[in-house]
């Protein structure tokens, strides 16, 4: 984990509830198979630094298929078919900033510029969507998300997409930081206001207001 968020969380994996998660998950790769790989649960906290987060993406549980889950929210590899709630983050983007989807699902290129793509589970057992809910990763996550809220140098825009995430809106002060609150873009809620949300310029715009660069939304064919 990078350096910042290690030294943040290190209090946390040291603790009873986080040392009981981690044999449940090693238990349960002994079984049946997880996502995502024991080397990508924490890719998220790797490609944004502590110090350099300035959007918060949380969503739920990582994608339970096959090769999709790499340990940044709603993001799969390259050369992996877009799950559907991808494809509709991807319409949302198109319809509000102009957005070209590009051959891939990879949002790696959002993440290295300060978006923390969250989950609040960290890890799923395959094709069981929510199988690893309730083990003790939402303490985990919210315990990101506190080490986040202790920053007093500036305020962050959190988007909180789906009935998981927004269970973590109780933690921000919403007079000093920013609150985007959506359904989760699944095709199961997409449309009962995610599209139409214009989360995307809504972010630029508030960065802009915080006199902060804006997030090139467009993803690089590579």
């Amino acid at each position: 984990m990078e350096p910042g968020w290690k030294a943040d969380l290190h209090p946390e994996f040291r603790q009873d509830y986080f040392k009981a998660l981690a044999d449940f998950v090693v238990e349960e790769r002994k079984i049946h198979t997880v996502y995502p790989p024991p080397g990508e649960v924490f890719r998220a906290f790797d490609l944004t630094p502590f110090d350099k987060v300035r959007v918060v993406i949380l969503g739920q549980d990582p994608y339970h298929g096959p090769g999709q889950a790499h340990g940044l929210a709603f993001s799969v590899k390259h050369g992996t078919i877009l799950p559907p709630s991808l494809v509709n983050i991807f319409k949302e983007a198109q319809a509000d900033v102009g957005f070209k989807p590009p051959g891939h699902g990879c949002l790696e290129h959002w993440a290295k510029q300060g978006v923390f793509l969250l989950n609040t589970v960290l890890t799923v057992r395959a094709h069981e969507a929510g199988s690893h809910r309730g083990q003790g990763w939402e303490k985990f996550t919210s315990a990101a998300v506190r080490a986040l809220l202790g920053l007093q140098t500036k305020p962050l825009i959190f988007v909180l997409w789906g009935s998981d995430a927004r269970k973590f809106a109780p933690l921000i002060d919403p007079d000093r930081h920013c609150i985007l609150e959506a359904p989760h873009p699944s095709p199961l809620s997409a449309h009962r206001g995610f599209f139409g949300s214009k989360p995307f310029s809504t972010i630029n715009d508030t960065l802009k207001y915080l006199g902060q660069p804006p997030i090139d939304w467009q993803l690089p064919e590579q």
